[in-house]
């Protein structure tokens, strides 16, 4: 709950605060706080039991006290006094705790923590310092430009709001710049802000550039306090131009001068070593006395094998200063015979050279189809596999695209020629004619049999390699049969014939598998006889075997008769 403080509590504290004592042990007491963030001040005394209530005031520079809260240690109510640069920044806590928002420089006051019982004044009080990181350091007003032995301002070094403020260093490639009169000048000020009360610190340097320089990086830092001790902000690096006068001319070619060649264009460039460079020059030709003004760069097209010889520059006002090289113009010749296309009959003789002219020794490659040979050809008795395109390649090696090649198309032509094979399959079922062909161009095949005429479509066919190649047909013939291979190109018409007999192997294989079907069939008819024959013997011994049972019962019979017939005699 929040009131404004009533009459009878001001009266109270009025009548007590005169009797207000600091509590023994407690010194001064020190809150470092970040600008904008939140100040924490707590009480820092024991809440005594007949606590009335606890007040936090300011203290004003001439000492005069600001009350800015007030807590009641009955009602716990919360009262916050009438003060504008603390409306809505206030919180105080239960145990008296007062936190003040969004710090300001204006807050570096001595907060002081008052507990008031019937009989007493108790107070603690806290120093506030309030700290503000400045802006990370930036040169700016960069110099365009340094020269050597000149005293310039190179830049300022700026760093903003900051509290309290800090101070600015220079440093040259990572090392601190220190005064040197007539080399380096160094001019530090500071403003505040009369509303944020922020600083902002500036520092200029004037400095005398030598050629070590070139490249040097160049930065600046700013050293401030900060609530936990000194920090540092460190600048992005700045690179200057340094001029320095020409002391130095220099001529360059380009292309390479290794690398010039017949109908190149050469581009003479002519560099002074001072910064900036010369921008005009005398560039002066083999053979000519006077030189010719231009700018840094002079170009010469489609130069000859007679443009050879030493190319000059100089400075256009000091002519003592000057630069010389010498310029080899590169040529290649190559000369092939014959060339082109030339056809040629197989067994010919056929002569090839290839002359080479060149500025130096250059390398001589020979290629047939794209697959290099090891020595050039020579053709004594041309053969179908000699036909190809043949290719003379010159090169020096030292210049680059300084290549020669010329071409020779040789046609290999030959009239057809044939030559028939045969072969039977092992299990003599079927045979295989091969009809082999060479010649050029390629003939057409053709198969047909003798007699009937008729063509035989059916054929299988090898690449045609060299001027050669084959077809090839598997017949079973059930008769003899004549075969005709016919050969053909532009050049003559070849025939070639192969007799062919009947496959005997077919009648025999046919008259094997009768007879064993017949062996077959008597062996089953063979197995059915035994068996009725069996059956009849078995039937037949057990008729038997009765009519001997018979007789045997009629023999014991007698046997007895005549027994008896003998004792009747005796």
């Amino acid at each position: 709950m929040e009131s404004k403080a009533g009459p009878s509590c001001r009266l109270v504290f009025c009548l007590l605060i005169s009797a207000a004592v600091l509590r023994p042990g407690l010194g001064w007491y020190t809150v470092n706080s970040a600008y904008g963030d939140t100040i924490i001040m707590p009480c820092r005394l024991d809440v005594p039991q007949n606590l009335m209530f606890g007040k936090w005031k300011y203290e004003k520079p001439d000492g005069s006290p600001v009350f800015i809260a007030f807590r009641s240690s009955t009602k716990k109510s919360v009262q916050y006094d009438d003060v504008p640069e603390y409306k809505d920044r206030l919180s105080l806590s239960e145990n008296y705790t007062l936190s003040i928002s969004n710090a300001r420089i204006s807050d570096e006051k001595r907060f002081v923590c008052m507990l008031v019982t019937e009989d007493n004044v108790f107070e603690a009080p806290t120093i506030v310092k309030v700290f503000k990181q400045p802006s990370k350091p930036e040169i700016v007003s960069k110099a365009p430009f340094l020269e050597t032995e000149q005293l310039k301002k190179l830049g300022d070094c700026i760093s903003k709001d900051s509290y309290p403020d800090g101070n600015i260093t220079w440093y040259r490639n990572g090392k601190v710049l220190q005064p040197l009169e007539g080399v380096v000048v160094l001019i530090f000020k500071k403003q505040m802000d009369p509303v944020t009360q922020l600083y902002t610190m500036t520092s200029s340097l004037e400095y005398k550039a030598t050629k070590t320089d070139i490249q040097m990086p160049f930065t600046c830092s700013v050293t401030y306090y900060g609530p936990s001790g000194q920090k540092t902000l460190q600048s992005e690096q700045a690179i200057f131009d340094i001029y320095y006068p020409t002391e130095q001319v220099t001529i360059k070619v380009l292309p390479s001068k290794n690398a010039i060649k017949e109908g190149d264009s050469i581009t003479l460039t002519c560099l002074g070593n001072g910064n900036p460079p010369p921008e005009e020059f005398l560039f002066y030709l083999p053979g000519q006395p006077e030189g010719i003004r231009s700018s840094n760069t002079y170009t010469l097209t489609d130069v000859r094998r007679n443009a050879t010889g030493d190319y000059k520059c100089s400075l256009i006002d000091k002519k003592s200063m000057i630069a010389s090289t010498a310029i080899t113009v590169h040529y290649l010749d190559l000369s092939l015979n014959p060339s082109g296309e030339v056809t040629k009959q197989i067994g010919d003789a056929l002569p090839v050279s290839c002359t080479i002219s060149a500025s130096r020794n250059a390398t001589v490659v020979w290629m047939k189809d794209n697959i290099r040979l090891r020595s050039s050809p020579s053709f004594s008795s041309l053969h179908y596999q000699d036909a190809g395109n043949y290719v003379c390649e010159t090169a020096l090696q030292e210049v680059e695209g300084l290549k020669k090649r010329e071409s020779l198309t040789l046609i290999v032509e030959g009239k057809p020629q044939i030559k028939m094979t045969k072969k039977t399959d092992p299990s003599g079922l079927s045979k295989t004619i091969i009809c082999h062909v060479e010649g050029f161009p390629k003939p057409a095949i053709q198969w047909t049999i003798t007699g009937s005429g008729s063509v035989i479509n059916q054929t299988e066919e090898s690449p045609y390699i060299n001027g050669r190649y084959y077809s090839k047909i598997i017949i079973s013939p059930e008769e003899n049969v004549t075969l005709t291979c016919t050969a053909e190109n532009q050049l003559e018409r070849t025939v070639n014939s192969l007799n062919v007999s009947a496959n005997e192997n077919r009648e025999k294989v046919n008259d094997q598998a009768k007879l064993i079907v017949g062996i077959v069939v008597g062996l089953l008819l063979a197995a059915l006889v035994a068996g009725v024959v069996y059956w009849l013997y078995m039937k037949k011994s057990k008729t038997a075997s009765k009519h001997v049972n018979k007789d045997l019962g009629n023999l014991e019979e007698n046997k007895k008769l005549e027994e008896n017939n003998h004792k009747t005699e005796a």
